[in-house]
């Protein structure tokens, strides 16, 4: 390059016609990064999570690919605190199966589905009562999103433990309640700490409040940021959290159920996650992250999107953010393989 420097200082006249080509040669190769640099494939996933934030809301979105030689990362907003609903259950799921390898609480166990623990948004356990094994519950909170499967799940691994996982892995935007029914009563005006029970549950949902607080508060919430569930994921499918290889199958077996994933992950692909959503007195909520593996590389994701309005609204928002998540994935599927 100093060659070359040196000889466009002496002017065209010193330079013959093959010292001329060399330059050109040169000039072309000294531009030539440039160019790869412009036609890189994630900038495929750049461009979508630049859609993904013209969605009429608040967005924040975070994708990795950890491929082993080229590893790239895209990203909007992804530290923001936002209410993500139950994508914050995963940590339910991580903090019992901890507890099953410290053997005080184990998969087969029974546990009580009664209206002691009964919640709202329960498409599986809402008008059911009795016992049922541990693994089943799990299932059905992760699959099914139920939030009695949810509140039993809790119950037995106890709060403390979820929120001490979290804490241990580091993750400082991310909240959640004491249970579900907790969380309902409290943005529905009861005071902190209180419950009031399944009877209150079916008040609130025959007659709604007037004095609901918002879901993202700093007391009974479920929040979260995109940078926090998208290193969590990567540690926890790689096994940090846990001690045996039988417990990282089992997270990921259970995971894998997540019924939103199949919406919106490219065919044939596997994924790990959790969704959630609200739709709570104005206050909406869509989030979904999780793990999805091109290639053999895994490619991590987060994308939430909080806004207030009009319930009507809300089915259209949903069909722009599925699209929108869709087109994330997509181009990421894209770039990783």
């Amino acid at each position: 390059m100093l060659a070359a420097e040196s000889a466009i200082r002496k002017g065209p006249s010193t330079v013959n016609p093959n010292r001329r080509k060399l330059l050109l040669a040169a000039a072309a190769s000294l531009t030539a990064p440039a160019l790869a640099q412009s036609t890189l494939p994630e900038n495929g996933v750049r461009a979508a999570v630049s859609r993904f934030s013209e969605l009429p809301a608040t967005a924040s979105c975070l994708i990795v690919a950890d491929h082993p030689t080229a590893p790239w990362r895209a990203s909007h907003n992804s530290a923001a605190r936002l209410f993500v609903g139950s994508a914050v259950k995963t940590f339910i799921l991580a903090a019992y199966l901890r507890e099953v390898e410290a053997g005080r609480l184990t998969l087969g166990q029974q546990l009580a589905i009664d209206d002691t623990v009964r919640s709202l948004s329960s498409p599986l356990f809402l008008h059911l009562s009795g016992t049922t094994e541990a693994r089943s519950v799990l299932e059905a909170m992760i699959a099914h999103s139920d939030n009695t499967a949810t509140d039993a799940a809790l119950a037995a691994v106890g709060v403390a433990r979820v929120r001490s996982l979290i804490e241990h892995a580091g993750l400082q935007a991310t909240q959640v309640p004491d249970s579900t029914r907790r969380l309902f009563s409290y943005v529905s005006g009861a005071p902190e700490g209180v419950d009031v029970g399944w009877e209150g549950m079916q008040r609130l949902e025959s007659a709604p409040t007037t004095k609901a607080r918002p879901p993202l508060n700093e007391h009974q919430t479920m929040a979260s940021s995109a940078d926090d569930l998208v290193r969590w994921y990567q540690r926890a499918i790689r096994g940090e959290f846990f001690e045996a290889p039988g417990t990282v199958l089992e997270f990921k077996r259970i995971q894998a159920m997540a019924d939103s994933l199949a919406h919106v992950v490219p065919p044939d692909t596997a994924a790990y996650g959790k969704g959630g959503s609200i739709d709570w007195e104005g206050f909406h909520c869509f989030s979904l992250a999780g793990q999805m593996v091109v290639q053999k590389a895994p490619v991590t994701f987060c994308c939430t999107i909080n806004w207030s309005g009009p319930k009507d609204d809300v089915p259209r928002v949903f069909e722009a953010y599925k699209a929108a998540v869709t087109d994330v994935l997509h181009e990421a599927a894209l770039a990783a393989g």
